[in-house]
């Protein structure tokens, strides 16, 4: 089943309450995001295409023919809402998928965490070159790896989940019900090598986000629940965007997560219920993809932290030839000549995608209800195009649509979880 709605409304609602002593200041316009940056004429013209639905809705449809039970997309272009969806949230109910529904974000909570410490840094409690150690004597190996590193995976601390989850399903249902403390998972990490010096190359890795949550408890005195709530959700009105660890229920209306096995044929497995406890501050927000449009434009509009710490955060290393990651952030360079900036999610059963435009102005959250499936994964990348560049000029012509992304651009990878394990 599909449907597919506009409608219009305000993108954040009422003035946002101020999290700084001072106002919070708009992003400078000039974007040096370093490698790969976009002329401004040329953001500017592509930032005035409107999305083009058909062409998501035929991406939607691909991914369930791929082995997603549902999938679903939702667009706020400055207040006017497009909302997609096709298939199923929940393969025994029968429930169609809608917008409306929560589901576990993944690794999109990296960049919950890297707001709260950057905020921490405008308050003056944390500074980004500073060793990590400093703040948490003795946790690490290396008192050069910095809080800076651990933001953009360049620490290179070894990402435990490759060993948790070197098989897919006998690895989740061994820790499906599992509590971890964050040292736990801390010292799963320290029993392999180091992938890099601190600082020399990006390597993406759980680990340094586990390491962010323990940085904002200690500087904080607060749960992590706690600082995403008051620093976070409650100022932009995330109704529906919780952190539960670590009970393992979705609260709520919810789509339900599907994990596909390694061997090729095998049932689905429903990965709904877990305590997300492996992931934690790394990866175990739920929200709804209204609350995550919401989160990203005011977090490209300045409302979240100062200027300064903004630019600290779109300090750039490039990962391949369309994308770069800063802090907690990614950025996506997109064929049309605009960039993206948000992040991607993988959790047992749900693969998703948040990213808005450079102004805040357009937001897209994106999800399929299933995960270990390239195939899947490929197919919503694309999702990007058609929504932030609209119908391609040649697609125009053809009557067909965007089929998604620079003809150099690299296949997505199982980058947020077990980034080692290759499966297909």
């Amino acid at each position: 089943m599909v449907s597919g709605t506009v409608g219009t409304g305000t993108a954040l609602g009422a003035v946002l309450v101020s999290l700084l002593a001072a106002p919070a200041q708009a992003v400078t316009p000039a974007d040096t995001d370093g490698p790969g940056a976009r002329p401004a004429a040329a953001t500017a013209a592509a930032a005035a295409a409107a999305p083009d639905d058909a062409g998501l809705r035929a991406i939607l449809r691909t991914a369930r023919t791929q082995g997603a039970p549902g999938a679903m997309a939702r667009i706020d272009d400055n207040g006017t809402v497009h909302r997609l969806v096709e298939g199923l949230a929940d393969r025994t109910t029968r429930r169609t998928i809608s917008t409306n529904d929560r589901f576990r974000v993944g690794s999109i909570t990296k960049t919950f965490s890297a707001v709260v410490l950057l905020q921490l840094v405008d308050e003056g409690k944390l500074k980004l070159d500073t060793s990590v150690n400093s703040y948490l004597p003795g946790l690490l190996p290396d008192n050069r790896i910095t809080v800076r590193h651990i933001l953009s995976h360049r620490s290179g601390l070894y990402d435990y989940t490759n060993d948790l989850f070197a098989r897919t399903v006998p690895g989740f249902e061994a820790v499906r019900t599992k509590v971890f403390t964050y040292r736990d998972l801390v010292k799963l990490s320290l029993k392999k090598a180091r992938t890099n010096a601190p600082g020399a190359a990006y390597s993406y890795s759980n680990t340094n986000f586990v390491v962010a949550g323990l940085l904002i408890e200690k500087l904080t005195g607060h749960g992590v629940a706690a600082e995403y709530k008051k620093r976070i959700f409650t100022p932009l009105g995330l109704a529906d965007t919780v952190y539960v660890h670590p009970d393992a229920t979705i609260p709520g209306r919810h789509a339900n997560g599907y994990l596909t096995p390694d061997a090729a044929g095998a049932a689905l497995v429903d990965s709904t219920r877990q305590t997300a406890s492996w992931a934690q501050s790394a990866g175990a927000i739920i929200s709804t993809p209204r609350d995550l449009d919401v989160f990203l434009s005011a977090l490209a509009r300045g409302k979240l932290m100062s200027a300064a710490q903004l630019t600290q955060m779109k300090k750039w290393t490039q990962v391949n030839s369309n994308t770069a990651y800063g802090l907690g952030l990614r950025r996506r360079d997109l064929s049309c000549g605009i960039s993206v900036y948000g992040h991607t999610g993988t959790v047992q059963g749900y693969y998703s995608y948040a990213f808005t435009t450079k102004d805040g102005k357009r937001s897209l959250t994106a999800l399929a209800n299933t995960s270990n499936n390239t195939k899947v994964l490929n197919t919503m990348y694309r999702t990007l195009e058609p929504a932030f560049c609209g119908k391609s000029p040649a697609s125009a012509v053809r009557g067909a649509t965007r089929s998604g992304g620079p003809a150099t651009a690299p296949p997505e990878r199982h980058e947020d979880i077990a980034p080692g394990i290759t499966r297909d």
